[in-house]
């Protein structure tokens, strides 16, 4: 049974960017770089697939998680990165990403989006932090997107 009416899209971004967390939120817990965990997902017989999209997020992540990371311990008020819970933390090193680098993803998008994913996996307050953390940062994002 559907409720919204369109069509399931397994294959669709919103699904890639969910895999992408999946993705990071296992290298975290693991201890081990995003690139493992995707160089032993990728083809794998034994792993669901993985959406090109979602590696590019996940590489994309892994490319710029220094600079994620200090711009989150910068506009999460009151949280540092290690006090994150893993899935939250997740969650918003992909919005960031989005938000900062994915060109034809628009500020908008990138937050629902990572708002939507925080509902599906996390806790009942994990939505509102996502929001405000990547709200604060898109009011500033061209700024950040100039000095990138």
């Amino acid at each position: 049974m559907q409720l919204s009416g369109r069509a399931s899209r397994p294959a669709g971004r919103r699904a890639a960017r969910q895999r992408a967390v999946e993705l990071l939120y296992e290298a975290h817990l693991r201890g081990v770089e995003p690139a493992e965990v995707l160089s032993a997902r990728v083809g794998s017989p034994d792993a669901d697939p993985v959406p090109d999209y979602a590696i590019t997020l996940v590489e994309g992540v892994a490319e710029h998680r220094e600079h994620i990371d200090e711009l989150l311990a910068e506009y999460a008020k009151g949280w540092t990165i290690e006090r994150m819970p893993p899935v939250d933390l997740a969650v918003l090193r992909m919005g960031v990403f989005e938000l900062l680098w994915a060109e034809d993803v628009p500020d908008p998008v990138a937050i629902d989006e990572a708002v939507s994913i925080a509902k599906m996996l996390s806790t009942d307050d994990s939505p509102r932090f996502v929001n405000g953390v990547l709200g604060r940062m898109a009011t500033v994002a061209d700024k950040l997107r100039s000095v990138l």
